[in-house]
């Protein structure tokens, strides 16, 4: 894919290109198979059935997929920041153990820097700490709309059967929305957790998510000595 007929906008930003056509091959796969059993519960339960627009309006649709999301973005932003402060001796996910954590000089003796670099102050904090808010921003804003789906379901489940309907807030501190995150949530921290240990053992050739296969004795992840 690499090769010299590749356009260079796209050879620059396969990854992206990839992990992105990937995501949404799988979220309309999902929305193709939420739409099929959504329905098939509504005949089973002598319901109007909806089309597919209809579908994605659906506390059913909007509930699956930000309980989803929401898990993922806690995650990234949980690794983000907590690298900042913990390490895992060999890992090269995390930091190096006897080396002080590498922080900008945010030097603004030059005028190639950021703006917020030169401006300084809280814009210059916002920047510095912009990645990690941004996923978090993003955790927060799908917990919630995980609530909004949740509720919109959950409230067409109880008015079937005569039952009031549920607000956001109340499904939102509910031990069904906590189930529903929680079995996400738990799944992620493992999934990272993993990462992190595996990655002491095992390589991959040309990930930078990997050592490398044949570092010099002295680099070794595993010295045979026991320290690092």
């Amino acid at each position: 894919m690499r090769g010299s007929r590749v356009p260079r906008v796209l050879r620059e930003n396969d990854l992206t290109v990839v992990m992105f056509g990937l995501f949404a091959i799988c979220l309309v796969g999902q929305g193709i198979a939420g739409f099929r059993v959504y329905n098939d519960h509504q005949i089973a339960t002598a319901r109007a059935t909806v089309d597919g627009l209809g579908y994605l309006r659906t506390g059913h649709f909007i509930e699956a997929v930000f309980e989803n999301w929401e898990s993922e973005f806690l995650q990234m932003g949980s690794l983000v920041l907590l690298t900042v402060f913990l390490v895992q001796k060999h890992s090269p996910v995390s930091r190096n153990v006897d080396e002080p954590n590498e922080i900008d000089a945010g030097s603004r003796d030059h005028d190639d820097v950021p703006g917020p670099v030169r401006r300084g102050g809280l814009m210059l904090w916002v920047y510095a700490h912009s990645l990690s808010i941004a996923l978090f921003g993003l955790f927060f804003l799908t917990l919630v709309l995980h609530a909004v789906g949740g509720s919109r379901d959950e409230t067409a489940e109880r008015l079937h059967v005569g039952q009031p309907a549920v607000s956001v807030w109340s499904y939102l501190v509910s031990a069904r929305f906590w189930f529903e995150s929680l079995q996400n949530w738990q799944s992620e921290f493992l999934s990272v957790g993993v990462l992190v240990v595996l990655s002491i053992f095992l390589r991959e050739r040309g990930s930078p998510e990997s050592l490398l296969i044949d570092p010099p004795h002295r680099e070794a992840a595993i010295p045979s000595s026991g320290s690092q």
